[in-house]
């Protein structure tokens, strides 16, 4: 075994920028000799390591070459030993070093038990991601040295961040593609959830039920428009939908130690128009049933008083996490998102709203601006697994028409907006526009048309469904509650 060792230093050329600052390299030569042998002595090993380990793991790049080549040949139901890889190796400068290809029968005369594999397999995994780690260090610190034009600091952060994120997910390389079998696999996951929840959902319910129904949920990397006009109600019924999502929360513990979402999710809500307070009034005002005027102005009963405080108490073990950081460009928010991901986890995103979010780069056109911003939502919904819910203006074109209903049409300054977007959604409420047509009470007739209205539309919300990727499209009924600021399932 010390044989092997002192011969492999191969893999210490390719880390020389580090081995030059002095820095204390995490590795461990041994463990990957002793691995790699008992791979070619047993190649059942390989399943069961297989989904720990890549080749770019393995600090000795001979190593790493090893690993890829055993691994390519055991997934094409071949052998991988000494003597049916050493052909690979024949002119490879690399194992030249290390004495030749007699270099493999000495590595499967190191080999380990069979029940050791998974253990040793682990620790190399682990120094792989110290030394990303103390690599990504060093970048970080080199890049911010350097003041250009090109990268802003805010842009530094943000792409140290994705990296680190990458690192802790262990997904330093991409997925690539996928057979056919395997997506499938995940189809009929999807199907089996649905069919076991009650009420028939696939994804996270969103509190309303007939909104449920034509969405079966909110479904993992999907990007989600809530568009309407000024006054209709689009903060509300986030804030309804996020807090029906997180008070549902419930989690169980895997067997092999995770965590995983049984009902609800931990939200994350970036409000760049409000702030968090004004946030928590509403959903406060909503839970307490004291109307959000009374709240502002503390013209609150006893009673009133007591029910906000045990609503608010109620709010303890909510994970809904507020950032009510204004104008944050995309990149900071995608780090941001994937921050809290991290530490407490994410299941559902809210942006409160779109428009407000600004570009990584200010100087292109509006149209530009936006479609970079929805293309950056679409990549969190995608990244993070989960599906990500965007409030949206629309334009004043709405106003100029007779049927007021909003179209995909006026979605404002971008056409990216339904192109990148999986679901759009319109909310409309025709009283709030009867309301301002109230005619002189002289005319009698016209009084009492517009009173039967009123009567008809009152308490009453449309949901207007323009897209859907995945299902059908058409209008949801839903409540509201102007003095609650809620909406909720209409009765029927």
């Amino acid at each position: 075994m010390n044989d092997l060792i002192n011969v492999s230093k191969l893999g210490q050329n390719k880390t020389s920028d580090l081995a030059e600052k002095k820095l204390e390299i995490p590795q461990n030569i041994d463990a990957e000799q002793a691995l790699l042998g008992a791979l070619l002595v047993n190649n059942e090993i390989f399943d069961k390591i297989n989904h720990i380990l890549r080749p770019q793991h393995f600090f000795d790049p001979v190593h790493q070459r090893i690993y890829e080549i055993c691994s390519e040949k055991i997934s094409r139901n071949s052998l991988a030993s000494p003597v049916t890889i050493k052909t690979f190796f024949q002119e490879d400068p690399g194992m030249r070093e290390l004495g030749g290809v007699s270099y493999l029968a000495k590595l499967a005369a190191s080999a380990i038990s069979f029940y050791a594999s998974t253990d040793y397999a682990n620790l190399i995994s682990e120094l792989a991601l110290r030394r990303n780690l103390i690599k990504l260090g060093q970048e970080i610190s080199d890049k911010a040295s350097i003041i250009t034009m090109e990268e802003s600091a805010e842009e530094q952060i943000s792409n140290a961040e994705l990296k680190l994120y990458n690192i802790a997910e262990k997904g330093n390389e991409t997925t690539g593609f996928k057979h056919l079998v395997s997506a499938s696999k995940e189809a009929i996951d999807i199907a089996n959830k649905a069919y076991q929840q009650e009420g028939g959902l696939s994804g996270t319910s969103t509190g309303l039920i007939d909104l449920d129904k034509k969405l079966g949920g909110l479904h993992p990397s999907d990007l989600l428009i809530i568009a309407g006009r000024p006054s209709m109600g689009k903060t509300s019924l986030a804030t309804n939908m996020a807090f029906s999502i997180a008070n549902t929360f419930e989690k169980k513990i895997n067997e092999d130690g995770t965590k995983s979402t049984i009902k609800g999710g931990v939200v994350g809500f970036f409000s760049l128009e409000m702030s968090s307070s004004q946030l928590a009034t509403r959903i406060l005002s909503e839970n307490s049933k004291v109307p959000s005027d009374k709240i502002r102005r503390g013209d609150l009963s006893e009673e009133d008083f007591r029910n906000f405080i045990e609503a608010a108490q109620s709010l303890d073990k909510c994970p809904l996490y507020i950032d009510d950081t204004a104008a944050l460009t995309i990149s900071a928010l995608a780090g941001r998102a994937r921050r809290l991901k991290r530490m407490y986890g994410l299941d559902v995103l809210f942006i409160d709203y779109l428009q407000l979010i600004r570009p990584s780069n200010t100087r292109d056109s509006r149209v530009n601006e936006i479609s970079e911003i929805t293309q950056g939502l679409k990549s969190i919904a995608k990244e993070l697994n989960i599906p990500v819910v965007a409030l949206s203006q629309l334009s004043r074109q709405v106003e100029s028409r007779d049927d007021k209903r909003p179209q995909l049409s006026d979605l404002r300054e971008s056409g990216s907006i339904e192109q990148d977007s999986d679901v759009v959604m319109f909310i409309f409420r025709e009283e709030y526009y009867k309301e301002r047509e109230k005619p002189d009470e002289q005319d009698i007739e016209s009084f009492l048309k517009w009173q039967e209205d009123m009567s008809r539309l009152h308490g009453k919300a449309e949901l207007i469904i323009g897209k859907q990727r995945h299902g059908p499209i058409g209008t949801v009924e839903l409540s509201f509650q102007s003095k609650y600021t809620s909406f909720g399932n209409l009765a029927k």
